[in-house]
Formats: C-alpha cells, structure tokens, sequence
C-alpha cells in the first residue's frame, strides 16, 4: 500500500491503523533487509531501487498466495469461485455487465472482482497475475498472452454537431487530414487504432486534447473543440446534425475501420475451475452473438 500511494497518512488511513505503527512496520521490514527501500520526504515517499526489487517481488509473490488460495476454494467447492476481470473503461457501460449478467443467471455463486485501466495496463494486469481476464481492444501485441475475439466494433468519425461532415452517411479519414483531433492518450487502445488508421491515410493526427475515457471525448468534440475517432455503439450518445446532446458519429469508410474487442488470459497460467468456467461462457456469447 505504502508503494502504490508513497504517502504515510494515507496508506496508514486506507489499511486502517495508525501512522506511528505503520511506521514501526516498515521500520522493522527495513531492518530485517538490511536496506532502505523508500526515499524520505517528509510523509511523502517514493520507492527507490531496492523497494522497486523488493515491491516487484512481494507482488508476485502475493499473486501466487492468492492463486494457491483460489485453487484451494475451487478444491473445496467447485462450485464457487472467484474470477478477477480487468477491462477497458468503455467496455464497462454494457459488454461487461452483459457478459457477468448472463454467466451469473448460470453460475450464481461465481463472484468477480473487477478493475478498470487503458489496454496496455490490462494485459500487464494478466500477465504479472494480478488478473485472470483481461477484456480490450486491438489484440495485444504482448506475448504470452491467450486470445479470443468476442466481438467486432464499427469504428466511426465523431463530429460536432454543426460540422460540415456531420450531414454525411460516411466518411474517410483522409477528408480531415487538416483537422483538430481529440484522441485518448498513449497506451490505450483507440489511440493505437487512430494512430494505424491515419498512418495508413498517409498523415499524422495533429492532436490537440487528450483524455483516458472516450466519454470525455465524446463530450468535448460535441463542444466544438475537435473531432475523434469513436466506435459505434453505446460508448456515447450520439447526437444528429444541428443538435446538442452529443457528437455526431459518422462511420468510416476506410478499410480495417473496425476494433477487434476480445478476451485475454496468461498462456502459462493454469486457471481456476471458476476463471475457465467463464472464459468458456464468454467465448459461446461470443459464438451466439455472433
């Protein structure tokens, strides 16, 4: 806790002890490593060499913990378990829940934690152990990771509503190749998608705001401040030409304009009888959706 927030009070808060004795423990830890594993400022800290030696490995080592503990329950009562999804933000207003809705009308007694982050941090969240599931969009080009296509997402341009394009049935990105872009920031997966797209439209995006959720993006090229590249679907509401309740989406016509949204687990990772119990549910959604 001390490593993730590098603050005294407030980790000392979050595990609900005093700061004095927190103190004391890290104290003693040091003590017994025969290191300092923070740098001081004041009540503020930060990891330095050792403690990012040290935190690596106690979080490994914690994932095990919880992974022997999980095997465990699922030898006691197969019928239970715990699954740890992690997802992109624009998965968690409809496919998530859809997808934990349908599996719990079969599993009930199944729970899931859940975690939210852009796709890079996901499939690093799969691969360390923290997670057993990762839901993102494009494929991750990491290895060791298992992948299943769930589904496919037009992808579309997202206009203010008073835009010149906005009255358009579709649209091909090289027709705003002079234009402002609102883009989600590096290591999410549409902007890995914006970047390829526009690469293979021969010009680079001139990006002006940047945001991590596609809500937000949304939100300001329906300001007038710029113009996206969104899927279609429910990630926003989308408005019509000469309205204000959203930006305007019009779908593109270039080739490849679609996100692949799929399931990742780790390759070398033996799941839990509740982990592929659900990686199976999903993948069948996905057929029958299909």
């Amino acid at each position: 806790m001390l490593a993730e927030l590098e603050h005294v009070g407030a980790a000392a808060d979050r595990l609900r002890i005093s700061q004095p004795t927190l103190s004391r423990m890290l104290a003693r830890l040091e003590r017994r490593l025969g290191v300092e594993l923070f740098d001081r400022h004041g009540k503020r800290l930060s990891l330095n060499d050792f403690g990012h030696v040290y935190y690596e490995r106690a979080r490994r080592a914690q994932a095990e913990l919880d992974a022997a503990a999980r095997e465990l329950a699922d030898l006691a009562n197969p019928a239970r378990g715990v699954v740890r999804l992690t997802f992109l933000h624009s998965f968690g207003g409809r496919l998530v829940p859809e997808l934990i809705a349908g599996f719990r009308r079969r599993s009930g007694t199944v729970t899931f934690t859940l975690s939210q982050d852009a796709a890079e941090i996901v499939a690093d969240r799969v691969l360390d152990g923290s997670a057993d599931l990762g839901i993102v969009s494009p494929k991750p080009a990491a290895p060791g990771l298992g992948w299943r296509e769930l589904l496919r997402q037009r992808l579309a341009l997202a206009v203010p509503p008073d835009h010149r394009l906005a009255g358009r049935r579709q649209v091909r990105l090289a027709e705003v190749a002079d234009a402002e872009f609102i883009a989600m920031h590096t290591g999410h997966g549409m902007r890995a998608i914006l970047d390829d797209l526009c690469a293979a439209a021969d010009f680079r995006p001139r990006i002006v705001l940047e945001s991590s959720d596609l809500v937000t993006v949304g939100g300001l090229v329906a300001a007038g401040l710029g113009v996206a590249l969104l899927p279609l679907g429910d990630v926003v509401r989308p408005g019509a030409a000469g309205t204000q309740s959203g930006p305007v989406l019009v779908p593109l016509a270039d080739p490849g304009a679609a996100r692949a949204v799929g399931l990742i687990w780790s390759a070398s990772a033996a799941p839990s009888d509740a982990v592929r119990v659900f990686r199976d549910f999903a993948v069948g959604w996905a057929q029958r959706a299909g």
